[in-house]
């Protein structure tokens, strides 16, 4: 799930390979459509039913297989947020089935850097009903500051991000698409959302996650393990402190299956700012290639607290 975020800096951030199996050119198609549809399957109005006790207020966001809405609830006498898949993809199985599975997982997790699920519907449409945050997402934040974020408060955020991915690990999860747009900063905390492509460590098809901010692994495809989140808090970190993309944000790449994290390594913060040597040297550990010489988790929480 994700709140409207500004796209004007960065056009490709936030595409998630929502299919594994997708190839590139299939996804640029799936862009074309999603845009499409916005007009020939429009979302739901203001004050339309979604489902039982939810009104719509507003229509959020729409990405290749669901829509994100703001609605109010009687029952509980304030406003929601309803996901739920798009009129033009309700008939795929496996839409529905991801979703569902989403909607679980959202409500079996409890931690407070992780988004709550209230209520998972299947019917009249499956619709997964969470907390509303009032905060901004990340992605907002980064694209709408005329500075860059301070590095304490942004090692401050990358502490709750390693809480969080932390619980996760502990639940057997891999979140897989952290990512500026999937965090969002309320009251002094980060919340982690979407849960769309977690899974239990494993074996992962090529393209599992969003090409800016996949790890080298995850662009490959193998054995995806606790690293590859590590590398998802590095590239946070990186986009957060630079105001860039740490791969792939070139025009070239959006129409073939190519993947600069296979082929350089990243760029050092220091190019774009002055930063404490700790800090560039933290974040380009959790870049590098090989995900056995990446910090653990817990071994980031604990060098991000040195720089608070």
């Amino acid at each position: 799930m994700r709140k409207p975020k500004s796209v004007k800096k960065h056009k490709k951030r936030g595409l998630t390979s929502w299919v594994f199996e997708d190839s590139a050119a299939e996804e640029v198609e799936e862009r074309e459509q999603t845009a499409e549809a916005l007009y020939s399957h429009p979302p739901f109005g203001v004050g339309e039913i979604l489902a039982p006790d939810y009104t719509v207020i507003e229509h959020l966001h729409r990405s290749n297989d669901y829509d994100v809405y703001d609605v109010r609830s009687d029952e509980r006498a304030c406003s929601c947020i309803a996901k739920v898949p798009r009129p033009d993809r309700i008939s795929k199985r496996k839409v529905r089935r991801a979703l569902l599975r989403e909607g679980d997982l959202l409500s079996s997790l409890k931690h407070p850097h992780i988004a709550r699920a209230y209520e998972v519907l299947e019917t009249p449409r499956p619709t997964v009903i969470m907390e509303t945050l009032t905060g901004e997402t990340l992605a907002h934040m980064i694209d709408e500051s005329p500075k860059r974020m301070p590095v304490e408060e942004i090692s401050f955020m990358g502490i709750h991000l390693c809480s969080a991915v932390h619980y996760l690990h502990g639940q057997d999860l891999l979140h897989l698409d952290l990512k500026p747009s999937n965090i969002v900063a309320e009251r002094g905390m980060a919340k982690v959302l979407d849960l769309s492509l977690a899974r239990p460590p494993g074996k992962g098809k090529a393209g599992i996650g969003t090409d800016q901010y996949m790890s080298a692994e995850q662009a490959a495809g193998g054995y995806l393990g606790p690293a590859a989140d590590v590398w998802g808090i590095g590239a946070v970190l990186f986009e957060a402190a630079t105001g860039e993309v740490p791969f792939n944000d070139h025009e070239e790449y959006e129409d073939e299956e190519r993947y600069e994290q296979l082929e350089r390594s990243a760029e050092p913060v220091r190019k774009y700012r002055r930063v404490p040597a700790a800090f560039d040297n933290l974040v380009r550990r959790c870049l590098l290639t090989d995900p056995a010489r990446r910090p653990s988790v817990s071994e980031l929480a604990a060098a991000l607290e040195d720089l608070v």
